[in-house]
């Protein structure tokens, strides 16, 4: 039987469409949105550190950053055996996903896991070609940030992971019901109770 049953072919698919539209915005940044140039423009001119370098919406806009770490910048790659050792790391950790999806039966949970899977393959893409992973999502109310400044492969992974533990947490599988004829009483006068009788 394939491993790549229309259900799994639909994860892939999504892992995909993340990965895509994850390297489509990121180009935009490093492109057409000059938000590299931007930041360091800002930085020289006194904009304030609270403000995002391209307001979009009062509480969201986009501002330039590089993550040598992994998520919340945690476990900085700042040297070059570390940069390829955090690549291989979150690289395994993609192939265990991957692994996941194509053993998952449900549907809910192999989309979940291709938000994952996009998502990690967008980061990694990032790490391996520049040596950091580019972000630039930067949702802010004055100068409160309840994230730290991330991407849409970081928010496909936060989303598939949320789903997964949600899906774990509020539906777990029901224990299988016990046939209702083994419980069952002999009934009096039955068969049963003319056996004891003998």
């Amino acid at each position: 039987m394939s491993r790549f049953t229309p259900d799994r072919l639909k994860g892939l698919a999504v892992a995909l469409a993340v990965l895509a539209v994850d390297l489509a915005v990121k180009a935009m940044v490093l492109g057409p949105w000059q938000l590299r140039e931007l930041r360091h423009l800002r930085a020289t001119s006194g904009w304030p550190a609270d403000r995002a370098d391209m307001e979009i919406l009062p509480f969201f806009g986009l501002t330039w950053t590089q993550n040598f770490g992994v998520s919340l910048g945690m476990f900085t790659a700042d040297t070059a055996e570390a940069r390829w050792i955090l690549v291989g790391v979150t690289a395994l950790v993609a192939l265990v996903v991957f692994a996941w999806m194509l053993t998952e039966k449900k549907l809910g949970d192999i989309i979940a896991l291709g938000l994952v899977l996009g998502g990690a393959m967008g980061n990694i893409r990032d790490r391996a070609w520049y040596g950091y992973v580019i972000d630039y999502a930067d949702l802010h109310f004055g100068a409160w940030r309840p994230f730290l400044i991330f991407n849409i492969a970081d928010a496909a992974i936060s989303i598939g992971v949320v789903i997964i533990l949600a899906r774990a947490l509020f539906l777990r599988e029901k224990p299988p019901e016990t046939n209702g004829d083994a419980c069952e009483t002999p009934e009096p006068g039955g068969a049963g109770a003319a056996a004891e009788t003998k």
